[in-house]
């Protein structure tokens, strides 16, 4: 969006002195209130935040990776190892943070990526993210394993949703599904495609995870699973030919999530794919598989602007954001910092987190040089002279 030095100075003074804003009570929300929000001033202390508030069943479900969480390190390590080189002197009076994805602009390149199971942060659970997501602006991108009928999220949101699916045996039941959320006006769909089995996931075990007795996801095919917590019965058999059948169910884009390897990218193009998401599954599947932000080079030269290519894993500062436009993301999906925020705030919690990283995300902008999403390339990482 375009941002005169004015707002800009506004929305500066507003981040330094929200503690004494006030921020709506959504009337309904019951386990926290507006003024658990006031001292918090970026992503990660809403994590720390959250786990005060949260069982520490649900925290470490939302916190937790895999094996020895090896790459859920490496996500925030190696996006912070990155130096920016800054141009000075440039007119950064007016910044343009607006992308276009599939015909539709965004405000910003910053997406709410797809999370399980969030009436466990917040009774309102998935309704209260899109309520969040709206008042940011936000394109948000509903879990397969969403607490909440997409009818019900859907009639509350006031900006776009995708969705998230992954694939089970069932053709019916997927088929049925994809053509629901079409129905209800999502805007794309993300196949997962990294997911055939579960993570060994250590720090969920030992929390004992299982869904409370009154959570009844209505997509999950596998209901055991929220009877005794057991691992969910992924398509393991997922191969192209089922993207292709899948294609063929939707005239929506679909994109196909958990991208790592640029032959993967390049064959997801040649079977027509919209676009793909680098994602490592923020370091939950498997472990020591490297950082997102690491293998984004690498991918984005191979699709060489042929489809959109997004990124998540590990995104928590607006300088991360700058950095993956750098390296060739279209945008930057976040999710864990999502539903802390929903833990401690309810919508106003999701708007907050939002709010946060797109104001951060301007401020790295304008302090590196670049007045608009044009002016972000691979020029902006600093490079040691050899």
């Amino acid at each position: 969006m375009k941002y005169s030095r004015r707002n800009m100075l506004q929305s500066m003074g507003a981040l330094a002195g929200a503690s004494i804003l006030p921020i709506p009570v959504n009337a309904n929300q019951t386990e926290s209130t507006p003024e658990d929000l006031k001292d918090i001033i970026n992503l990660f202390d809403f994590e720390k935040a959250a786990q005060g508030k949260m069982s520490k069943m649900a925290y470490e479900f939302v916190a937790s990776g895999a094996a020895d969480e090896f790459t859920v390190r490496w996500n925030r390590e190696a996006l912070d190892k990155l130096k920016i080189q800054t141009q000075v002197l440039n007119d950064v009076a007016r910044l343009d943070t607006k992308v276009t994805l599939f015909g539709k602009e965004m405000a910003y390149p910053i997406m709410i990526a797809p999370t399980a199971f969030h009436k466990l942060m917040h009774p309102e659970g998935e309704m209260a993210t899109a309520r969040g997501a709206g008042a940011a602006s936000a394109t948000y991108v509903v879990s397969s394993f969403t607490t909440t009928p997409i009818e019900e999220i859907a009639k509350v949101a006031t900006h776009p949703l995708w969705f998230q699916l992954y694939v089970v045996d069932d053709r019916a039941f997927v088929k049925d599904l994809v053509q629901k959320v079409e129905a209800q006006g999502c805007r794309a769909l993300c196949i997962t495609v990294d997911t055939p089995v579960s993570g060994v996931r250590n720090r969920q075990q030992k929390a004992n995870f299982k869904l409370p007795d009154d959570l009844h996801p209505p997509y999950m095919i596998d209901t055991a699973f929220a009877a005794k917590g057991e691992a969910l019965k992924f398509k393991k058999s997922l191969t192209w030919a089922d993207i292709e059948w899948l294609k063929s169910l939707t005239k929506l884009p679909v994109l196909l999530k958990g991208i790592l390897n640029p032959n993967d990218a390049e064959k997801a193009i040649q079977i027509g794919c919209s676009g793909i998401i680098v994602s490592n599954h923020s370091g939950r599947n498997l472990d020591t598989v490297p950082a997102t932000i690491e293998v984004l080079p690498s991918i984005a030269q191979k699709v060489n602007k042929r489809i959109p290519v997004l990124m998540d894993g590990g995104i928590r500062r607006g300088t991360d954001v700058l950095k993956a436009m750098a390296l060739g993301a279209n945008a930057v999906l976040v999710g864990k910092p999502v539903c802390f925020g929903l833990a401690c705030g309810g919508s106003e919690g999701v708007t907050k987190v939002m709010t946060i990283l797109q104001k951060e995300f301007e401020f790295a902008m304008a302090l590196s040089g670049r007045s608009s999403i044009a002016g972000i390339d691979a020029s902006l990482i600093w490079q040691r002279d050899l």
